[in-house]
């Protein structure tokens, strides 16, 4: 149930927290690629199951449409890795255990049992949609609330800019999920 878990919780982390944006960094609506640190808490409430709460570390690559995400504890032990590209998606836990799909979502939901919106998290990350979105947006036309097929993310930002990238993200869903991401690092993709 553990390594579930923890699935899981990779799965649901193709997400991100931030600072003020380094300047050299293009404005949120013309990112393509980036790199990210941040924190996160994740905490599921299943029917029938005990409320399961982590968190810990996340270093995001996304380039050239291809995604790393590297997990870790809040003490820097490596829980997860996922490598996602258009042909394959990986997911590697520290036990040394492997899967691979052609489908990121597809490969979440065999390995945690939730189809979990994988393939979509880097545009939600920047307040785009992934397919069909409703996006709601702040006085300053920066997204504010994201829902997407049953999923909501709502943005907060620490700098007033209209181009700014959000410091804090909340993912939910229908009360089962919520991932807090607090990035405090975004960067250019090396």
């Amino acid at each position: 149930m553990k390594l579930r878990f923890t699935l899981l919780l990779a799965a649901s982390l193709l997400t991100a927290c931030a600072s003020t944006p380094p300047a050299r960094l293009a404005a949120r609506d013309h990112i393509r690629d980036f790199t990210l640190e941040g924190r996160f808490a994740l905490r599921v409430t299943l029917p029938g199951q005990a409320v399961q709460n982590s968190g810990g570390r996340l270093t995001w690559t996304h380039q050239n449409r291809s995604d790393r995400v590297l997990l870790s504890s809040p003490l820097g032990y490596g829980l997860a890795e996922i490598e996602t590209t258009p042909e394959i998606s990986r997911l590697r836990t520290a036990e040394g255990k492997t899967r691979e799909s052609s489908d990121p979502d597809a490969l979440i939901e065999d390995v945690t049992g939730q189809r979990l919106p994988v393939s979509r998290l880097p545009a939600w990350l920047l307040g785009r949609s992934g397919g069909t979105a409703q996006i709601e947006t702040d006085a300053r036309g920066r997204p504010a609330r994201l829902s997407e097929d049953g999923w909501q993310v709502d943005y907060s930002f620490e700098d007033d800019s209209p181009s700014a990238l959000p410091a804090r993200l909340t993912l939910s869903r229908n009360g089962e999920i919520e991932l807090r991401l607090r990035i405090e690092e975004w960067k250019d993709a090396p």
